[in-house]
């Protein structure tokens, strides 16, 4: 990531900026960042230990933490800014708080600006800089003032000195890549404006003269004047995004901070502006990229239920009806196994093409991932609207799909639930669409079957699997297996993930795929869960007793760990009565856990990093990937999801989104892991984006500990690979 310009116009002394935090490590970190950029940095510990300090020798700008004990940060920023010598200083607020009114009350206080915790060097960088920058065009404009003053006393001597003064101001202005505009309050009309801010907006400096903030803003000019003057009475924030026009009439988003400045008996406001098109759309291509399936340009599957969701309450509210539709293509991995992968993508572009022109404008078509598609229909007048639907789509395959120089036919086992009928929510009509498409299945495929009650195979089964999980928890038949990280720049095993197995007698060593979600749904997930967290700290103990040098383990959580167990007390308990260091535990999290956090879990794992634990995202790129929610919480690494990385050597838009995630969690000081690496195309495109680690069949599948203790000893490591090498089709266990 490039560094932000820092450099302050009319001034080579670098700025000087007090840090206030009771906490040591947060102290030497902004140091440490602000110092990298040639700030001169001074630090308080305490409110009282920052008030000598400003009095002593005030800073150009104040970093200061809310939550401090004796005197917090608003008690602070209240006495700073009541102080006349000390009340021009900028201060931008450090905390973890997000709610609106913890925001108001330190605006109340007299601060500037927000910085969040975790802290985004980038955006403490642009705060800083911008403040600083502000402050001192602050300070000249005092300074011409004074200078002006003086000039009704000394005629000659005081116009030169206003010249000098308005040269030195236009020069700072100019020196700067930011656009700064200078407005009248009484007048509203430009008094200055920079070279920067006549490019930006495509008119000469003499034409903005004529103009106002009101004639280049999407704001009227009376909600103008009540912003600046909440600015100038201190109880608006100074900071806004906002929409500008250039003089051709177009428009595009521009990052603002204000500051009044009182000059004589009028006021000016000073204002910074920045262009951010580029970071608005890159944002929103993330965003899109994140929500739709990267083969089809289909919603996925967190599109397709947000949708539903939203669908249902609708619904309900006019009691119409909505149907459900879960489709599967049968036989489909023959397909993949006479032709090739990309044969089989192209089925699949071309199948979603055909589910398209099946349904109305306003029904939704989404890809749940593999050959499986659902369809929601709406505005129904009864069950033969969607079976009406259903026979359409299964006229519509009957033609064959030309692929390459071939033709192939595919039929699809629909599944279809109504609400109200069948079930109200999401997640309940999506299960029963799914019972119902396997009862098709059962029934001969290329046919659909509604959802009934007297479907209970699957229930029994379930209840069956759950009763046998309740005693693979009691009778210990769960074992764990461990899958290698190797870091990409030595090619060393760098640590390990915690695989669950099951050792069904009778049956062998079952996968996760087939018990995990029976383990959720009756909730022993909390238990089993539990002896996964002592288990792995047992091992780690045990390879340190002998000799064997222990990695790293990271250990999945579950939504329901967080729910209905104590997560918490679970890690600690097991690290204490190991005697395992902290730092050598990683914790694994969902997406969907984060989006869907509550202040609990964000305590929880706030409180599990101050004790040295790591923590992840795993399946990262799957879900909304969003950068806000990547700074509320203690995050250290991301993990690709697996199906972004198989597809990045033949997917333009998994490409981009994977080397975004990888740029993105390394702007935000995260290591990044990439799951599922199968071929050495892949790893070649992992070490070109500079990829930290990467997990998979490519280097090693999950072992049980006497073949991973072979591998340790042998210190096997990541070898440079030949372009072709693919590791041999397979299935691959659910993690």
């Amino acid at each position: 990531m490039t560094a932000p310009n820092t450099t302050e116009p009319a001034t080579t002394e670098p700025a000087t900026i007090l840090i206030v935090d009771d906490e040591i490590q947060n102290r030497r970190l902004l140091e440490a960042l602000l110092g990298h950029e040639g700030y001169v940095t001074r630090t308080a510990a305490n409110g009282e230990e920052a008030l000598a300090a400003i009095a002593d020798d005030p800073p150009d700008l104040i970093l200061l933490d809310v939550m401090m004990p004796g005197l917090d940060g608003r008690q602070v920023a209240r006495a700073v800014k009541a102080d006349p010598a000390t009340s021009k200083i900028p201060i931008i607020m450090v905390t973890a708080q997000t709610d609106r009114e913890a925001r108001l009350a330190a605006l109340d206080a007299g601060a500037e600006d927000f910085l969040s915790k975790p802290v985004d060097r980038a955006e403490l960088w642009l705060r800083v800089r911008n403040l600083v920058r502000l402050k001192r065009l602050s300070d000249l404009l005092e300074t011409h003032q004074l200078t002006l003053e003086a000039e009704a006393q000394a005629r000659t001597a005081e116009l030169q000195a206003r010249t000098v003064d308005l040269k030195r101001f236009r020069t700072a202005m100019d020196a700067t890549d930011d656009s700064i505009v200078l407005a009248n309050r009484t007048t509203m009309r430009f008094v200055a404006v920079n070279a920067a801010a006549s490019r930006m907006l495509g008119y000469s400096r003499e034409e903005l003269f004529e103009l106002g903030p009101m004639d280049l803003l999407s704001t009227s000019r009376p909600r103008l004047e009540a912003l600046y003057d909440a600015i100038i009475g201190g109880r608006a924030r100074t900071a806004s995004m906002e929409t500008a026009h250039r003089r051709d009439g177009s428009a595009f988003p521009v990052e603002v901070h204000r500051q009044a400045q009182r000059v004589g008996a009028d006021w000016i406001i000073v204002a910074v502006m920045r262009d951010i098109t580029e970071r608005v759309e890159a944002e929103g291509r993330l965003q899109d990229l994140t929500h739709f399936d990267a083969l089809t340009g289909l919603s996925n599957r967190t599109l397709f239920c947000e949708t539903l969701t939203k669908t249902l309450a609708s619904a309900s509210v006019a009691g119409e009806t909505v149907a459900v539709l879960h489709l599967d293509l049968d036989f489909l991995k023959n397909v993949n196994d006479t032709f090739d992968r990309g044969i089989g993508d192209e089925l699949l572009i071309q199948v979603s093409d055909r589910l398209i022109e099946c349904v109305w404008d306003h029904d939704t078509v989404g890809r749940l991932g593999g050959d499986e598609f659902a369809v929601i229909l709406t505005m129904l007048k009864d069950r033969r609207d969607a079976a009406l639907v259903a026979k359409k789509i299964q006229t519509a395959l009957l033609k064959p799909f030309r692929l390459g120089d071939h033709d192939v036919t595919v039929t699809a086992s629909i599944g279809i639930s109504l609400h109200p009928d069948d079930a109200t929510d999401t997640e309940t009509l999506l299960k029963h669409a799914d019972t119902a498409m396997h009862q098709a299945k059962q029934s001969g495929r290329d046919t659909f079957q509604f959802f009934t009650s007297a479907m209970d195979t699957e229930v029994w089964r379930r209840l069956e699997l759950e009763t046998a999980l309740r005693h693979a928890a009691k009778n210990g038949e769960f074992v764990v297996h461990y899958q290698p990280k190797v870091e990409l720049k030595g090619g060393q095993v760098a640590g390990l993930e915690a695989l669950l197995r099951w050792d069904r007698p009778g049956f062998g060593l079952v996968p996760p795929s087939e018990f995990i979600y029976s383990l959720e749904e009756s909730g022993l997930i909390v238990d089993v869960g539990r002896w996964v967290i002592a288990s792995v700290c047992e091992q780690i103990r045990d390879w340190d007793r002998r000799g064997i040098d222990p990695v790293q383990v990271s250990v999945n959580i579950s939504e329901r760990q967080f729910a209905r167990g104590d997560l918490e007390g679970d890690v600690l308990l097991a690290l204490d009565t190991y005697e395992v260091p902290a730092r050598m535990l990683e914790l694994e999290l969902t997406e969907t856990l984060l989006m869907t956090s509550t202040d609990r879990t964000i305590t929880t794992l706030q409180k599990l990093k101050d004790a040295g634990v790591q923590i992840s995202i795993h399946d990262f790129g799957t879900g909304h990937s969003s950068l806000a929610y990547l700074r509320r919480f203690p995050i250290d690494k991301l993990k690709i999801d697996r199906s972004l990385i198989r597809d990045v050597t033949r997917s333009s838009d998994a490409a981009t989104l994977a080397s975004s995630i990888i740029r993105m969690g390394h702007g935000l000081n995260l290591a990044v892991i990439a799951q599922g690496v199968e071929a050495a195309a892949q790893l070649s495109f992992l070490r070109g984006h500079q990829c930290d680690q990467i997990q998979g069949f490519f280097f090693s599948p999950p072992l049980p500990v006497p073949a991973l203790e072979l591998m340790l000893f042998s210190h096997s490591g990541l070898t440079e690979p030949d372009d072709e090498t693919v590791v041999p089709d397979r299935e691959i266990a659910t993690e």
